[in-house]
């Protein structure tokens, strides 16, 4: 019997933040952490300096360096240490509450100093597909980005600006946010890859073989998966095109051609999306079609085997009445020829129904 998958993790409880004043920090999420830990990488074209602390108050002394600075903080369940960024940074009240806010959609604020987006980063994690909650603050030399917990996409990125590869080193804090944007995107391109291989097995499984009843768990799971999916691509696609289109003095105009690749790269995946979803809703219809025609198949043998027994069940209860005088009875060789004439007619409907190609 094959394994079970999981079929949907917690949604995090909205009921939290309902009838709370508008710009009060409630966390809202299953993640709740112990501490928030601060990564910070300060960079540009000559130098690089990185370090981890737990103390929001580390980050502060970077503000005034001639450079670019990456505040990763993760962990959103402790508000007061949040809370001292966002007062530092003179973030608004109605940002704070949605940095916290895991069930926040997609979406791009335009402020005077700075920049907020709001995007949801897909990857795999034991086999399951993480959603992770992405805050991020754009300014003119500095990125804050706001993780529920531990893991993400950014790796490669970390890898890129410590060893200057590319040209991350030598731009502003514009096209770094364009660089998380792009990691995350590419994440979403491996996500919906793995969802067409699922897709295309379970298609194969239905035709190549007797489908078990652990397939209508696969295809529920893909169902949700997809509308995960599809929650977190199409408002992100709003996001960028926003962003494209965005007359802003902190995206330079060089930025903007790669955001436009960026939001290429959005389409292409919410038109995958799309035909995926379509995929998915009739891999159900496929799977009851298999199962009405294999039980047709059933039925139709069963007919076929009760239309041959009904003449025959004719000639054995005419000969099974209990009447006195009935000619064929006195007959020698009745007994023998009941026989043959019951064979023969077994042979000639099997004759007729392979010729009408119903066997």
């Amino acid at each position: 019997m094959a394994k079970r998958r999981k079929l949907m993790l917690r949604r995090p409880k909205t009921t939290k933040s309902a009838n709370q004043i508008p710009g009060t920090m409630t966390y809202v999420g299953n993640k709740e952490s112990s501490e928030t830990k601060l990564d910070v990488i300060d960079y540009n074209a000559e130098r690089y300096e990185r370090f981890s602390s737990t103390t929001p108050e580390d980050a502060f002394r970077f503000v005034d360096e001639k450079s670019v600075t990456w505040f990763n903080i993760d962990g959103l369940s402790n508000i007061e240490e949040i809370e001292k960024l966002g007062d530092y940074y003179e973030l608004h009240p109605l940002v704070m509450e949605d940095i916290v806010n895991t069930g926040q959609r997609p979406k791009i604020e335009e402020y005077q100093d700075y920049l907020f987006i709001v995007a949801k980063m897909l990857y795999y994690k034991n086999g399951e597909i993480e959603n992770e909650h992405l805050s991020m603050i754009v300014g003119k030399n500095y990125v804050l980005t706001f993780q529920e917990s531990d893991g993400d996409v950014f790796d490669p990125i970390r890898e890129r600006i410590e060893t200057a590869k590319g040209r991350i080193r030598t731009r502003s804090a514009d096209y770094l946010m364009f660089a998380l944007l792009d990691s995350i995107i590419d994440n979403y391109f491996l996500v919906i890859d793995d969802m067409s291989d699922r897709i295309e097995a379970l298609e194969e499984s239905l035709f190549t073989s007797r489908p078990s009843d652990d397939i209508t768990y696969e295809i529920q799971d893909l169902k949700r998966n997809i509308l995960r999916i599809r929650r977190a691509v199409f408002p992100l696609r709003e996001v960028i095109s926003r962003l494209e289109k965005m007359d802003s003095e902190l995206i330079d105009t060089h930025t903007g051609n790669f955001i436009r690749d960026l939001y290429d790269h959005i389409i292409q995946i919410s038109e995958n999306i799309d035909i995926y979803r379509e995929m998915i809703w009739g891999l159900m219809d496929m799977y009851m079609t298999t199962i009405s025609n294999k039980m047709n198949e059933v039925m139709k043998v069963l007919t076929i085997m009760a239309s041959i027994f009904i003449p025959l069940t004719f000639i054995a209860g005419i000969y099974g009445m209990n009447f006195e005088y009935i000619p064929e009875l006195q007959w020698k060789y009745s007994y023998f020829v009941l026989w043959g004439v019951m064979i023969i007619v077994f042979l000639l409907m099997l004759y007729y129904f392979k010729r009408k190609k119903w066997l």
